[in-house]
């Protein structure tokens, strides 16, 4: 296999058919092998949701295009939801938590700019925001 401007091509041909505006290709060469390893397309208006990975870190290289890794915090609030009536305290069932994400880090990859690739640490909070389409390489382990 060679990773080359045709191969890119398609990959993104197979993007733009796709609702999720992007499109994976597992780089994997059995199913004993169990990091990560895909080359993803991505277009403008996709949306990785904020994720994070508990074990392995992450390394992301940007081969074509434009866009940044955005490393978050999770910020955890807890709110009473028992009234007033109640003033022995709190139960557990009257407790919420909230959890919020606290942007803290924004890396910008673009290899025209000279800016290939980051790492993300394990249990990092994070997504990716696509500025213009844009293939990486990302590599769990």
């Amino acid at each position: 296999m060679e990773v080359n401007k045709d191969f890119l091509g398609k990959l993104f041909e197979q993007a733009v058919e796709n609702p999720r505006l992007r499109q994976s290709f597992d780089l994997r060469t059995s199913s004993a092998d169990t990091s990560q390893r895909m080359l993803i397309a991505l277009l403008p208006g996709t949306v990785v949701p904020i994720h994070r990975h508990e074990d392995p870190t992450e390394s992301v290289i940007c081969l074509c295009g434009k866009l940044d890794v955005v490393i978050y915090e999770e910020v955890a609030a807890y709110e009473n939801a028992a009234s007033e009536a109640m003033p022995m305290g709190m139960d557990a069932q009257d407790v919420t938590r909230k959890v919020e994400y606290r942007e803290v880090q924004r890396i910008h990859l673009c290899p025209a700019e000279a800016k290939y690739g980051c790492q993300i640490p394990k249990g990092a909070w994070h997504t990716v925001e696509v500025i213009e389409p844009s293939v990486m390489l990302s590599v769990e382990c």
